[in-house]
């Protein structure tokens, strides 16, 4: 059997390594002690952990949600949940996405925001190929008012990016289209939303992501805790990882695209060119606090406002009671874009809702990927002078794209189509 190293354990290297097995010697290396990537989770004292976010599963893609329940009992060991998301603001909360809840608003909010968007109605300009960037795209499809209220602020916070410089393209399979008629209508009717992938969800009975990434590495050879120094090729022989330890007929790379100039030593000088392209692309890290809060019937809570640090508070406690096994009280992430103090972000939660108290701190460098006008252009080509030494992208930070569990999933199944 032709072998394959996986280099990266998280849910693409997970999928990608399960469709290959079957037909290949298929190994995945790690660089860090445990598997699982963004999405592994501890257990605190009972309470669990999700270091990086909140994960939970759904998809459009009914070849995705085929591979994925073929793997799992869908109805035993998975509970299923319509999310209830909400935004802070004035003090209040507000329905999300804000769109549709506009009727929340307080008059002299709602006031000149309706006026804007009536006024958009009327122009009809509601096309995305008008825009160039995130920010030309929020402001002319939902106005300068509600730009400033929300869609900035909140998104600058996450982002940690100047809008201007995103280009639309990020917003692929993201975010629905707005239709203004529909919006409007949702406020008069007061209808719920549900038209993004997530407005529902399946989440794991127990152990959340973890169980996902425990039972998706059964049977797979893992190596954990083994650092990737240097690729080379070597003709008629195929890919030497870290000086002949291993000899291999394919590599799939699921880490950080940014790296592969340092430790790929082929001798190449239109992809050596195209490695140090993408060396400089920018990347945002999240710094998370498991804590006790109040109780609640909350699955995200949104934090625009500039009074807060935090950006967004994931109540994981409400997607299975089991989550809190180690307190009387719910659990909950709060998640800061980029690294923070500890005891800034201690004195953060008392401005926070629900009575927090801290139980864990993580930090992840790299959490959401951040890209320009070129970025996509140069991944491209990347893969394609990779490709035929036998080394292929795959993942959120191999690809340079903001992918979400299905989809790491669908781009693993499309690399095996095309190339295995």
């Amino acid at each position: 059997m032709k072998k394959i190293v996986v280099i990266g354990s998280g849910i693409s290297g997970l999928s990608i390594s399960r469709m290959l097995s079957d037909e290949y010697d298929v190994e995945i290396v790690e660089k860090d002690p445990k598997f699982g990537g963004l999405i592994k989770c501890e257990r605190i004292e009972g309470n669990l952990f999700h270091r990086v976010g909140g994960h939970v599963f759904n998809s459009r893609n009914n070849v995705v949600l085929d591979w994925f329940w073929s793997h799992f009992d869908k109805d035993k060991e998975f509970l299923s949940a319509t999310r209830n998301a909400k935004i802070r603001l004035n003090g209040e909360f507000v329905g999300y996405p804000i769109e549709n809840y506009l009727y929340q608003l307080p008059e002299q909010q709602l006031k000149p925001i309706v006026n804007e968007l009536m006024d958009k109605l009327s122009e009809e300009k509601l096309q995305t190929t008008d825009y160039s960037n995130f920010k030309d795209f929020l402001i002319g499809n939902f106005g300068e008012e509600l730009y400033k209220l929300y869609f900035g602020p909140y998104n600058t916070k996450i982002w940690n990016a100047d809008l201007a410089e995103v280009p639309l393209e990020w917003l692929d399979g993201k975010l629905p289209m707005p239709k203004l008629r529909e919006v409007l209508l949702s406020n008069i009717l007061k209808n719920e939303e549900s038209t993004m992938v997530h407005s529902t969800f399946f989440y794991p009975r127990r152990d959340g992501s973890q169980f996902i990434v425990n039972r998706l590495s059964e049977g797979l050879s893992i190596n954990c805790s083994y650092q990737v120094q240097s690729i080379d090729f070597i003709e008629n022989k195929g890919l030497s990882i870290n000086n002949n330890d291993k000899i291999v007929n394919a590599i799939v790379y699921c880490g950080d695209v940014r790296q592969l100039s340092e430790i790929v030593h082929i001798k190449d000088d239109a992809l050596q060119l195209a490695m140090k392209n993408v060396t400089d692309l920018v990347s945002n890290g999240t710094s998370n606090v498991l804590c006790e809060t109040d109780d609640n019937d909350i699955s995200w809570l949104y934090l625009p406002e500039e009074i807060f640090k935090a950006h967004r508070i994931i109540y994981t406690g409400n997607f299975s009671e089991t989550n809190n096994e180690g307190s009387n009280r719910k659990t909950c992430v709060v998640e800061f874009s980029g690294k923070q103090d500890q005891q800034e972000m201690i004195k953060e939660l008392g401005n926070l809702p629900g009575n927090l108290k801290p139980l864990a701190f993580n930090y992840e460098p790299n959490s959401y990927i951040i890209q320009n006008h070129n970025t996509r252009e140069n991944i491209a080509l990347l893969k394609s002078l990779l490709k035929p030494y036998g080394v292929f992208l795959l993942g959120r930070f191999a690809e340079w794209e903001y992918y979400n569990m299905d989809k790491c999933i669908e781009a693993a199944m499309e690399l095996k189509e095309e190339n295995f």
